[in-house]
């Protein structure tokens, strides 16, 4: 059976100032119930002028957004009892009071039909998010990772149906973006949200999202889960926005042992193996450390390549070694 949807867009275009390389062109696309899917893209490929689009922010130029199979009306000029079912966040939090306490942000977002249960709700978000003993803290005082929380739970207190995050995790620190990215996955499951976040790091959303959709100059390039577009890309933009990865040409390859009919090949970081043996033709130009483990730049015959090392330390900067490639992918048209 087939996922029921909560929105969908038939052939949505909004451009600005006349230049048809801004906003989005002709996007059809259907956001299943209860999910979470995830829009990646290069800074300026429309990823936000969609999102503002589904939330009914922007009007399309031509196209229609519907949800629950019923248009979408326009959130500026008529807001209506639906836009409190579609709650849209975005990264400078304008929808927060900066000088009010958690407490009392959080409460701005109940309705008036909760304000008998406020304390009781109040206190079931403030729990839910972790950030209970933060109640009578300045928001505008707080971390990024503790305003995201608290931003969510304002939204989140009233049961939305749809929950649209824009770089939901771009201010928050390295040790909370995992815990958030879970939470967010659980009242997913827990409360029957349904997500749509926004991010220009796709690996945000790998372990997040149900389904992907991968837009460049405002169009749907692909789309399907995350380990399918993963494992399996058909585009070499979606390669090399999904992974960190080398891009050769078929002449380049050849040198690390690929032979190529096509006009690119792309090869993951984690895809190569290296170590010091037979050959040991290819020289360590970089050692670029990325926590718990390190990125090494190799070069032979004037071709770089990343290499994922999880033996931090084992390699250092003018070390040959030698490498083999385990899996790679190829783009564009054949050749004789």
């Amino acid at each position: 059976m087939k996922d029921e949807l909560i929105l969908e867009t038939i052939a949505i275009t909004k451009n600005f100032f006349g230049n048809k390389s801004s906003g989005v062109n002709n996007i059809t696309l259907f956001i299943p119930r209860g999910k979470i899917t995830g829009i990646v893209g290069e800074s300026g490929s429309g990823k936000t002028t969609l999102l503002n689009l589904l939330a009914g922010k922007m009007v399309p130029d031509s196209g229609d957004v519907f949800f629950h199979q019923e248009l979408l009306p326009d959130r500026e000029n008529a807001r209506q009892e639906v836009h409190r079912s579609i709650k849209f966040l975005t990264q400078d939090h304008y929808e927060m009071d900066l000088n009010a306490t958690v407490w009392e942000n959080v409460k701005a977002g109940l309705s008036e039909s909760d304000l008998h249960y406020e304390t009781k709700k109040i206190t079931e978000a403030l729990n839910t998010w972790s950030i209970q003993h933060l109640h009578d803290q300045v928001f505008n005082k707080l971390s990024g990772g503790e305003k995201q929380r608290v931003t969510i739970a304002k939204a989140l207190i009233s049961l939305p149906e749809v929950l649209l995050l824009d770089e939901p995790f771009n201010q928050v620190d390295a040790r909370y973006r995992e815990g958030l990215q879970q939470d967010i996955r659980n009242i997913v499951t827990k409360q029957g949200v349904t997500a749509i976040l926004v991010s220009h790091d796709p690996a945000e959303l790998l372990s997040m999202a149900d389904q992907l959709i991968v837009i460049k100059e405002g169009e749907i390039v692909e789309s399907g889960s995350a380990e399918e577009l993963y494992s399996e890309p058909k585009l070499l933009y979606t390669a090399l926005i999904l992974a960190s990865s080398t891009q050769l040409t078929a002449a380049q390859a050849k040198v690390c042992g690929i032979t190529s009919r096509r006009g690119n090949v792309v090869i993951y970081a984690e895809d190569i193996k290296v170590s010091k043996g037979l050959t040991n033709s290819w020289v360590v130009n970089k050692v670029l450390f990325k926590g718990i483990y390190e990125e090494l730049i190799v070069e032979c015959q004037k071709v770089q390549i990343r290499v994922l090392n999880m033996a931090k330390g084992k390699y250092k900067v003018s070390d040959k070694v030698s490498i083999s490639v385990r899996r790679y992918h190829e783009f564009g048209k054949f050749t004789r």
